[in-house]
C-alpha cells in the first residue's frame, strides 16, 4: 500500500460515510471521524463484495459497487449510531 492509495481510502471511505450518513432519515449520534471509519469500512466490504459477485471493475465509475458502498454505509452508520444510542441509557 501507498501513501497515496491510503489516503484515496480515506476520501472515498469520507465521501461513502457521508453520503451513507445523509441518506439516512434522523439525527445520527456520532462525530464525523466515526462516519470517516464506517465509510472506510463499508467502501472495503462494497469492494469485496463487488468482486466476489464478478462486477467487472471498468475505467469509468463502477456505479453497482458503489450504490453497493453507499448502502453498507448507511446500515453501518445506523448500527454504530443504534449502538452509540444505547450505551447511553
Amino acid at each position: 500500500m501507498t501513501i497515496a492509495s491510503i489516503l484515496g481510502a480515506i476520501i472515498i471511505g469520507a465521501i461513502i460515510g457521508a453520503v451513507g450518513r445523509l441518506l439516512l432519515p434522523g439525527r445520527q449520534p456520532i462525530g464525523w471521524v466515526l462516519t470517516i471509519v464506517v465509510g472506510i469500512v463499508a467502501a472495503l466490504i462494497g469492494t469485496a463484495i463487488a468482486q466476489a459477485m464478478g462486477v467487472a471493475t471498468t475505467d469509468g465509475i463502477d456505479w453497482i459497487e458503489l450504490v453497493m458502498q453507499v448502502v453498507l454505509a448507511i446500515v453501518g452508520v445506523g448500527i454504530v449510531a443504534g449502538l452509540k444510542r444505547g450505551s447511553r441509557v
